[in-house]
């Protein structure tokens, strides 16, 4: 399954190459506020520096929660309507803060306990540090599937972050992948400016993902005595398989050596 997600979000992506180009450059437009605006304030203004940061990064959030509504529109084989970005920013804004709230406090927690514990340099201090490193590490891989579910199972913030935590540790091995191709795409992107695969290549690859894990309980609802460890993934790919193709990237390159 894991190599048809990889497949799928590929050609996804190529087929929306331009917009998803176009709504990168936003993002990067957007970015420019916490990158940039801290900065013009004096030495003494720190305070101020940190609250237009935060704003922006809340910002940059709200702006990527309405875009992952467009990577699921990719992801679910639909066209783009860009007159659709009013409602989606409606649709998305509160949980995108929420979600850039947390994000915000989880690196506050980290940046006050990281250098105390540290300092302590007892037993009780490293085992402060291993918990904060094991929690830090299965927030941020639960949180990839934030706004995948915010995007097409529920909207409330406290839902929103339950049904995250239950698809990490349901789908465990899953989960790590995903959240490491997230990282690479990620990683890929500064070689390009944020424009390729960018913010868009990344929120496809964790649609795709979420939209194809979640076949697995439609499967389960449908059929309560199957065995869970034995889920019939060919046969819930089909379509899915049947729409994206047999298509390589051989044949994306040459298409008449196909």
């Amino acid at each position: 399954m894991f190599f048809f997600v990889i497949k799928k979000s590929f050609f996804d992506f190529w087929d929306h190459f331009l917009p998803s180009v176009l709504i990168n450059l936003g993002f990067i437009v957007v970015m420019a506020v916490p990158t940039l605006a801290p900065g013009w304030f004096p030495d003494g203004a720190q305070a101020a520096s940190l609250v237009v940061f935060a704003i922006g990064v809340l910002l940059l959030f709200v702006y990527t929660g309405a875009a992952s509504l467009f990577a699921r529109d990719i992801a679910d084989y639909e066209s783009l309507e860009w007159s659709a970005i009013r409602g989606y920013l409606t649709r998305s804004w509160k949980y995108s803060v929420a979600l850039g709230a947390l994000y915000l406090l989880h690196a506050f927690l980290l940046s006050v306990a990281l250098p105390v514990y540290v300092a302590m340099g007892t037993v009780f201090s490293l085992a402060a540090l291993a918990f904060l490193f094991w929690a830090s590490v299965i927030w941020l891989v639960a949180s990839v599937y934030y706004l995948p579910v915010a995007a097409r199972l529920d909207s409330r913030i406290p839902r929103i972050l339950r049904k995250s935590f239950l698809l990490f540790f349901d789908n465990t091995g899953f989960s790590v992948m995903v959240a490491l191709g997230a990282l690479l795409l990620s990683m890929l992107s500064v070689f390009t400016a944020l424009l390729i695969p960018g913010v868009m290549g990344v929120l496809t690859w964790i649609h795709t993902a979420a939209k194809l894990r979640l076949y697995k309980y439609d499967y389960l609802e449908a059929n309560p005595d199957a065995n869970r460890r034995e889920i019939p993934w060919d046969d819930l790919l089909f379509d899915d398989r049947e729409r994206v193709g047999k298509r390589t990237f051989r044949g994306m390159i040459f298409p008449w050596k196909e």
